[in-house]
């Protein structure tokens, strides 16, 4: 797949969920206006790239399956994000003015909705993720809600969050680090793809593997978001850099430097590429995607 050929694909699939998300989400003059148009401000007002709904879809293309019907699920994903990103940036954590160029939701509401906004889009994403899936059993949608949760609280996001927290101002091991990152970012990245493996129709080896792409795509997602925060321009990025250092938080380019850090995203690439193998050119959009996360800007 050709970059031009990708970023058509993701301009697509954007779209998509884009459209779909702004049907599930109450308009901002509907009651109760302020957290409406608070959760649109951030679901919705700052763009983003749509990265974890697109591999749900993407996941589903590879192994034969069709995009509607894993639509709300993708919803689903990029609403849990969002709300992490949201309460990510509250004072209590890592009290940050700007997300994509444009005020934080605490900045351009207050505390207090924001933390409204960030509750009402993780309920939001369970209702999404109800929605049945015609020609899948409801045990099997069942199945993936729960997969969901537990990616999404205290054995993944939630639990990697307070891991990261314990890990300020303090030396960290390799295997502490990505420990962290495994489950601060990485559970909800991987449970993209096997959720949209799974739900796609894919065969248990078929889900196996897009399981281990996932695990591989969200260390190298993490270590390039990490390197990032070191080298990035604050003007593409679309905030400041530095928030690491700031917090002293634990990072891979803090423990490794930035060379061995490169060395290591290259690795987990590598590893999500060997995942991908038996696949066929279905799974191109992930392939491009994963190489891609060693040229991000943002």
């Amino acid at each position: 797949m050709t970059p031009l050929e990708l970023q058509h694909y993701l301009d697509d699939r954007k779209r998509l969920v884009e459209k779909s998300l702004d049907a599930h989400v109450p308009s901002a003059n509907r009651p109760p206006q302020r957290l409406n148009a608070a959760i649109r401000h951030s679901l919705l007002g700052g763009g983003g790239k749509r990265l974890r709904p697109i591999l749900v879809l993407a996941a589903a293309e590879a192994v034969g399956g069709s995009i509607a019907p894993v639509l709300p699920m993708a919803c689903a994903l990029e609403c849990i994000h969002t709300y992490s990103l949201i309460h990510d940036d509250l004072p209590a954590m890592d009290d940050d003015d700007l997300r994509r160029g444009v005020p934080t939701c605490h900045k351009a509401f207050d505390e207090a909705t924001a933390i409204l906004a960030g509750d009402a889009l993780l309920t939001l994403a369970f209702e999404l993720a109800a929605t049945p899936i015609p020609g899948q059993p409801d045990g099997a949608v069942l199945a993936m809600i729960a997969q969901l949760a537990r990616d999404a609280g205290i054995h993944g996001m939630v639990g990697g969050q307070m891991l990261d927290i314990q890990a300020e101002n303090r030396e960290t091991t390799l295997a502490e680090l990505q420990n962290i990152h495994i489950h601060k970012t990485g559970a909800l990245l991987r449970a993209c793809c096997l959720i949209g493996a799974r739900l796609g129709g894919g065969d248990e080896g078929q889900v196996r593997r897009l399981n281990r792409f996932g695990e591989a795509f969200g260390l190298a997602f993490q270590i390039t978001d990490d390197i990032l925060d070191v080298v990035g321009d604050p003007l593409i990025m679309g905030k400041k850099p530095g928030n690491d250092q700031k917090h002293n938080k634990a990072s891979y380019p803090a423990l490794m430097g930035i060379t061995q850090a490169r060395q290591e995203a290259q690795n987990m690439v590598n590893a999500a590429l060997e995942a991908l193998s038996p696949f066929s050119t279905a799974a191109d959009p992930l392939r491009a995607l994963v190489a891609l996360l060693l040229d991000r800007t943002h």
